[in-house]
């Protein structure tokens, strides 16, 4: 995983190996690999040894397992001790397991667990604050059919923010949004994404290597946003603790702070 804290991440089938490389030059932070819904339950078994067979300990790669209640969930997470995979992402997550958290709560490998049901989000506090948790994800499709909710929108405002909340007070990192279906409609991916960050998320699956250029690029600060913030914290350098205003507009301590978090994003602050 190439980024500090990654913006995207990348799907690739586990019954798909010959894929396996490309998605990991793909651009995206973090790549996952699909034991799960992309793989038939006929080919569970052949996906893993693929996988298996791919692994080194230069990789580091992710791996989405099938769910607790399957036949499939122990095997894959045998699979997880292997060296290259940094984590562990769960879906229907409704809690952490004895089996997953000893896998994860050393620190060793990452936890990201799906939040797909109206049971998961329930119990979404208790599940972020299980060690080894780095961030909660939103399966956004399969939490719709689970509430029988039409529509990705507004009609989703109030879950989304619900992980943004959970996830601040448990001290992990922002969410990570569900995927967006249309793979050649940047306009609507844009959208979906921007939408994303102004509630707090600080990362989006993908489903293709097309859609990963721009996620990066929304989660990324812009020239403008970097440039605004370098001349809050100068002014604010200068003022010694005086009120200031930036463009015509008052800094205070929530709006520097705002500063400082977008040029850490960017590397030009230590944190």
């Amino acid at each position: 995983m190439s980024h500090q804290t990654p913006r995207s991440y990348l799907f690739v089938p586990a019954n798909r190996p010959e894929r396996y490389d490309r998605a990991c030059t793909a651009g995206a932070d973090a790549v996952i690999v699909d034991l799960e819904d992309a793989v038939p339950p006929g080919d569970k078994d052949s996906a893993r040894d693929a996988l298996a067979a791919w692994l080194t300990p230069d990789k580091s790669v992710l791996v989405r397992v099938n769910a607790v209640d399957t036949p499939w969930h122990a095997d894959d997470l045998t699979l997880c001790t292997l060296p290259g995979v940094a984590g562990i992402v769960l879906p229907k997550a409704e809690m952490v397991s004895g089996a997953v958290a000893a896998l994860c709560g050393d620190g060793s490998r990452q936890l990201l667990p799906l939040i797909e049901t109206a049971i998961g989000l329930t119990r979404a506090r208790d599940i972020a604050q299980a060690r080894g948790v780095r961030r909660l994800v939103f399966g956004s499709i399969d939490f719709q059919v689970d509430l029988g909710i039409d529509g990705d929108g507004e009609e989703l405002f109030y879950f989304r923010s619900q992980l943004v909340l959970i996830s601040r007070l448990a001290g992990i990192d922002a969410p990570v949004d569900g995927v967006c279906t249309e793979i050649d409609e940047p306009e609507q991916l844009q959208a979906d994404t921007l939408r994303a960050k102004r509630l707090g998320f600080g990362a989006k699956l993908c489903i293709h290597p097309r859609q990963v250029p721009l996620v990066n690029d929304c989660f990324t600060p812009s020239a403008e946003e970097l440039e605004w913030a370098e001349r809050v914290l100068a002014a604010a350098a200068k003022a010694s603790g005086a009120a200031i205003a930036v463009d015509g507009r008052m800094v205070d301590r929530p709006v520097l702070l705002k500063a400082e978090r977008l040029l850490l994003q960017a590397g030009r602050l230590k944190g």
